[in-house]
């Protein structure tokens, strides 16, 4: 049986969880948990309630690891209790991974020091100010770390790990069960092609909780 377990805390964003959890949910013998501090429902970015099926505490290890990411990741880069938990989940998990910003969370515990790892494009400076190699793909995996980019990324990454797990035809399978076919009606999902007023735009609404989060990972001690 392969475990997978998600960590879930408050205002994360619901799609960094949910797409890769639709692919991990329909590979062969494999548990996936949501877990968190405690069993009470989490809500989410958006306000969607998710409810935990695992805690902490009762976490068995992990195979995989993943870390979604969202505005909430602001109080878990100082949350002493949750990075002690990555880092001793890390130890012996077979991949240690996040979607979106959810890589910031496992930088802030050191889990990608000295490794490649990507993020989401607006967070790409900040995982710039941890030691780690960053890069720009869609999905990046250097050794058993494994890190997608934004939000929609999340998809391509739960893929990715599907067939590190079991084999390419696995993934494929999944990939054309969900009808996995992307053909964006415009193409504004990359700040390298979005029009400057939409990347302004986007800047502007996310400037609040950019901002604090700059002034928090300034603040960690990263040595």
């Amino acid at each position: 049986m392969t475990t997978i377990g998600f960590i879930l805390f408050p205002r994360l964003t619901q799609l960094d969880l949910t797409g890769p959890y639709e692919v991990f949910a329909r590979l062969p013998d494999t548990q996936v948990l949501l877990l968190a501090k405690n069993l009470d429902p989490i809500v989410t970015e958006k306000g969607l309630s998710i409810l935990p099926n695992g805690t902490f505490d009762t976490a068995p290890q992990l195979d995989v690891l993943c870390v979604p990411g969202g505005p909430g990741i602001n109080e878990c880069l100082q949350d002493e209790v949750l990075l002690q938990f990555l880092r001793q989940q890390s130890q012996d998990a077979r991949y240690v991974t996040s979607v979106c910003t959810g890589a910031l969370i496992l930088a802030a515990a050191g889990l990608l020091d000295g490794y490649q790892a990507t993020t989401h494009w607006l967070s790409l400076d900040l995982l710039r100010q941890f030691d780690v190699d960053v890069r720009t793909e869609r999905v990046v995996q250097d050794r058993n770390r494994i890190t997608g980019g934004g939000v929609t990324a999340g998809i391509d990454f739960g893929l990715t790990i599907a067939a590190a797990l079991f084999d390419q035809t696995t993934a494929e399978s999944i990939q054309l069960m969900m009808e996995y076919n992307p053909q964006p009606p415009f193409d504004s999902g990359h700040p390298s092609t979005a029009r400057q007023e939409v990347i302004e735009k986007v800047e502007q609404a996310a400037a609040p909780y950019q901002e604090e989060r700059k002034r928090i990972v300034q603040g960690l001690d990263k040595l």
